[in-house]
């Protein structure tokens, strides 16, 4: 309050010394000039008027008297000394009186905008006392209904014009019922929850709530959430946190938010466990492109080691099914020389939410490829349709080539080659199916051209 008195107490002096150099430079040197330049002209004649002319009080009243006369032309606005300007008041909130208990409102804003017009210094003044209330009252509406309603105000400048947009308003007053809405959760800013812990358990204190708002704008409710903050930075280990003024929201069926209904609890409570859950995988290398022919790789090392292991974070249904992380290398066109070296970056598989390594350095040596055949006699039928049977026709026996150095090569045999076939999409009939080789194995290749019958029926 003192920082607006002094800046009213500055306005006021400023004003004020402009208007008496305003005085002094218009009205009394003017005079005194003219006054002067009379009682010269006469100076030669001694008569009355040069005595009047030379008495101070004569020129003290006529001044006087001049002024006044101003005062009243600019008072009246006959002179305007200062310009007429504008000024947009923004954002102005708009009180909303109403019965509450009873009846809802719709179509009321939040804001409105004020313009204000008149000399420089009152907008100034007025902006700087900023003190604008809008209302819109309603309170002699005790139906409901549509009413088109003007917005009141009040001027803390009398000297300022105000103009209100809209000044008018189209509203409807309808009647105010409840319901009992059943409450759920969602977490939100999960992407800086620390990303070895994961959302094990939420309770809340209520699972219903008590809505308020016009029958249309309840019926339009499809969801009621509480919305729980899991970016808060006290959650930094696996434990249970206490929750409290967990904002409700409401949404429709678009998933947007509805405003003009009131959930009475305003907030709930609750709890949420946080758990840490981990799995320990191996990181796999996979390959791409043909290395030149009679060439193939005789070793993998991942970080020095013939096999790396990773911790893996996230939810525990997402990350207990996950066996390896993958990676992938390109040998295209390699194999002349003795040994390659890769830095690659570790991707997250799907559901997990950290990995324990960022990348790792992959170093593959080549040695000259060498082949042997087994034969296999087992066979998968893989992806039959539910409803269906598969009987085999052909003879099971299959010859399958493996091909690599002679290290890797060796110890292959029929009991580490596992044979199938992909019957997706396959409906009753017999059909001829190739034979595929299921391989996780980089150091090795199979090649199997044989096709075998199906022969399919439904249950």
């Amino acid at each position: 309050m003192s920082k607006i008195l002094k800046k009213i107490g500055k306005m006021l002096y400023v004003i004020i010394e402009s208007f008496l150099k305003f005085i002094d430079k218009i009205i009394i040197m003017p005079i005194s000039r003219l006054v002067y330049n009379i009682s010269k002209s006469t100076s030669n004649n001694n008569n009355e008027i040069n005595k009047i002319l030379n008495r101070p009080q004569f020129l003290i009243i006529l001044s006087l008297v001049f002024a006044l006369i101003f005062f009243f032309l600019i008072d009246k606005k006959v002179i305007n000394l200062v310009s007429t300007e504008a000024g947009i008041i923004k954002n102005v909130p708009v009180n909303l009186i109403y019965n509450e208990g009873v009846f809802v409102v719709e179509n009321v804003p939040e804001t409105i905008e004020i313009t204000i017009s008149g000399n420089k210094g009152d907008i100034y003044l007025a902006k700087q006392l900023g003190e604008f209330g809008v209302d819109l009252n309603l309170s002699k509406y005790t139906k409901p209904g549509t009413y088109k309603v003007a917005f009141s105000y009040s001027k803390n400048i009398k000297a300022v014009d105000y103009h209100l947009n809209p000044s008018y308003l189209t509203v409807t007053i309808k009647d105010k019922v409840s319901e009992v809405k059943t409450v759920t959760y969602d977490l939100v800013g999960t992407d800086d929850l620390d990303k070895k812990l994961s959302v094990s358990n939420v309770t809340l204190d209520k699972n219903e709530v008590v809505v308020k708002g016009s029958q249309e704008a309840i019926d339009e409710i499809s969801t009621i959430k509480a919305l729980i903050d899991v970016s808060n930075k006290d959650f930094t280990e696996a434990d249970t946190y206490e929750l409290t003024n967990i904002p409700l929201v409401a949404y429709n069926k678009s998933g947007e938010i509805i405003k003009n209904v009131e959930i009475v609890e305003g907030s709930l409570t609750g709890s949420i466990v946080l758990a840490s859950h981990k799995e320990t995988v191996p990181l796999v290398v996979s390959t791409t492109g043909n290395l030149v022919g009679g060439k193939a790789i005789a070793s993998i090392l991942i970080n020095n080691a013939p096999s790396y292991l990773v911790d893996i974070y996230g939810e525990e249904e997402e990350i207990k099914d996950i066996k390896s992380v993958p990676v992938t290398i390109n040998v295209d066109g390699l194999g002349t020389e003795s040994v390659k070296n890769y830095t690659v970056v570790i991707s997250k598989p799907n559901g997990v939410r950290y990995v324990s390594a960022k990348n790792a350095s992959i170093a593959v040596t080549f040695g000259d490829e060498e082949q042997k055949t087994v034969t296999v006699s087992s066979i998968d039928r893989r992806y039959l349709a539910d409803g269906y049977n598969a009987t085999m026709i052909s003879d099971g026996k299959t010859e399958v080539q493996v091909k690599g150095v002679q290290s890797n090569i060796n110890n292959i045999d029929a009991s580490n080659i596992k044979a199938y076939v992909d019957l997706s999409g396959l409906g009753e009939g017999t059909h001829d199916v190739p034979v595929k080789i299921e391989n996780n194995n980089p150091l090795v290749s199979y090649v199997v051209t044989r096709t075998i019958q199906i022969k399919i029926t439904k249950d």
